[in-house]
């Protein structure tokens, strides 16, 4: 079972991660995802346990406990593909963060070109 693990404190090692699980059961790994960049801790990790059972247990158990002074967000992950479908099935609109209002501002006065155009004329 592949376990995700968010709200962890960015200071704690994948190894730290590992000892909290194994008090559930048997660990097959356990990584805390860093970012490429900044090499800094993303503040959320992965956890896997061969065992099904031992792997709940531990969702349930870590779900909401404190972890170093944070609170965890412990849940089953969803393998990759699937999360990919979900995106295409939203579709194109569903997932922009760009708000209607800018979007429109945009349209009606040109965007940046317009800006520009307004600019020098």
């Amino acid at each position: 079972m592949n376990i995700y693990v968010g709200n962890l404190p960015y200071s704690v090692k994948s190894q730290e991660l590992r000892e909290a699980f194994e008090a559930f059961g048997t660990v097959s790994s356990a990584e805390v995802i860093f970012d490429r960049r900044t090499k800094r801790s993303r503040g959320y990790g992965f956890v896997e346990m061969p065992d099904a059972s031992q792997g709940k247990k531990a969702v349930e158990s870590m779900n909401g406990s404190d972890f170093q002074g944070r609170e965890l967000r412990v849940d089953e992950s969803q393998p990759r593909e699937q999360k990919e479908s979900q995106r295409r099935e939203r579709g194109p609109n569903q997932g922009e963060h760009r708000s209607s209002r800018a979007a429109q501002a945009e349209s009606s006065s040109g965007g940046v070109f317009g800006f520009v155009k307004k600019l020098f004329s």
